[in-house]
């Protein structure tokens, strides 16, 4: 393979055709939720609790399908199962009637993207060349993101032809999450390292641990996520908060619903636009500093989603906020990788996850109360406090892992 392209292997493109046709399908939907909430009775509050709980389902499953990869031989089995609960459930939204039936839609649909995420970014970093991990994952992400562009724009499209008919769109996001479960069957599967026997549980893991020599525990350690970096990444998801809200903002600003779609298409493709190419940059230049810059441009950017007042606002800073992605997503998840062993990988994708999902949770939580309670420009302040907070915190990291 071309040296450019070393980190796009026949796998890693796959995968990331799997994902743009799963995130069509997702993105179809989920730029029209704040206002089908709306119209069902809801308001910030109850997006927030919906979207913060349904991530953290997902994080929850992410930790468990991680550590459950770690001990299988094959992980597309898991990764078609995930995609397909996800293809069959996202349509339901169509018979919706209450915003209870929207809550246990979106957490079924999470379920399906936690079992399905940690071995397939497991799978993802087994294909792709170790200098080259931030580039395959920065990839797979644009690529997410591109089908986050399209799934809008087919949204407005289908809305402009039966204008008001969201429930039909919902129904219709069931074949491009089809097309991504048919996909997956190209992918080849690899052998895995297996962590331990299936049998195993965390309480043995912890007697064989304290049981062992210096040398035995020192390699534990070493298989493991550096405790620095997962703190870092948690504070910065405590004020990630679901984007959804943000979109909350930009109606609040006067933007109108059958333009949602194409606000949030503005942000996917700036975000599958720039993900491979700053994931290149991260790996040639240092993964520490690049994810520190992506969050403080996040800092940035919700300072000016919180000084907002007018229409062109909202389009400018959707477009900003775009680079986030590609110096945060990929760059993430490479910086988890590198630093265990091949073996450990999925535990610690998994693990990553969860921390990520448990301070969205909060996050999304606490932001729509005080976004209702006191302000919007209170509740985007505050993330924007927490994202330049964890920049700081990753940069006095002197230990932090860097590009193999």
């Amino acid at each position: 393979m071309r040296s450019g392209l070393r980190g796009i292997s026949r796998n890693v493109l796959l995968l990331g055709l799997v994902s743009l046709f799963g995130d069509i399908s997702s993105e179809m939907v989920v730029p029209l939720l704040p206002a089908f909430l709306i119209a069902l009775g809801g308001g910030a509050e109850a997006l927030g609790i919906i979207e913060g709980v349904a991530e953290a389902t997902a994080s929850l499953f992410k930790y468990l399908s991680g550590r459950w990869a770690d001990r299988v031989r094959r992980l597309l089995p898991m990764a078609v199962g995930g995609y397909a609960l996800a293809a069959v459930v996202r349509p339901l939204l169509a018979i919706a009637r209450a915003p209870w039936h929207v809550f246990a839609v979106r957490c079924v649909d999470r379920v399906g993207k936690g079992i399905r995420t940690s071995p397939r970014d497991k799978l993802l970093a087994g294909s792709a060349d170790p200098d080259h991990l931030a580039e395959a994952y920065s990839f797979h992400r644009g690529m997410d993101h591109l089908g986050a562009a399209i799934g809008p724009l087919l949204a407005a499209a289908l809305l402009l032809l039966w204008p008001g008919r969201l429930r039909l769109v919902f129904a219709l996001a069931a074949i491009p999450g089809a097309l991504a479960v048919a996909l997956l069957f190209a992918v080849r599967e690899m052998e895995t390292h297996r962590l331990a026997p299936r049998g195993s549980s965390l309480a043995e893991d912890a007697v064989a641990v304290r049981a062992s020599s210096p040398e035995a525990v020192s390699a534990s350690a070493a298989s493991r996520v550096p405790p620095r970096l997962l703190g870092a990444i948690f504070v910065f998801t405590l004020g990630n908060s679901t984007d959804a809200l943000l979109l909350l903002r930009a109606h609040g600003l006067g933007i109108a619903t059958a333009l949602l779609p194409a606000l949030w298409t503005v942000l996917h493709v700036v975000r599958a636009a720039t993900s491979w190419q700053l994931g290149r940059l991260a790996d040639r230049l240092g993964r520490r500093a690049a994810l520190a810059a992506g969050w403080a441009w996040y800092a940035a950017c919700y300072v000016g989603f919180a000084l907002a007042s007018a229409k062109w606002h909202a389009w400018a800073l959707f477009a900003a906020y775009g680079l986030v992605a590609g110096l945060t997503e990929g760059t993430e998840r490479a910086l988890v990788a590198s630093s265990v062993p091949q073996g450990n990988r999925g535990r610690a994708l998994g693990l990553y996850n969860l921390v990520s999902g448990c301070g969205l949770l909060v996050a999304s939580v606490m932001a729509g109360e005080v976004w209702d309670h006191v302000s919007p420009a209170a509740a985007l302040g505050l993330g924007a406090a927490l994202a330049a907070m964890a920049a700081l915190l990753l940069l006095a990291q002197p230990g932090a892992p860097q590009p193999a």
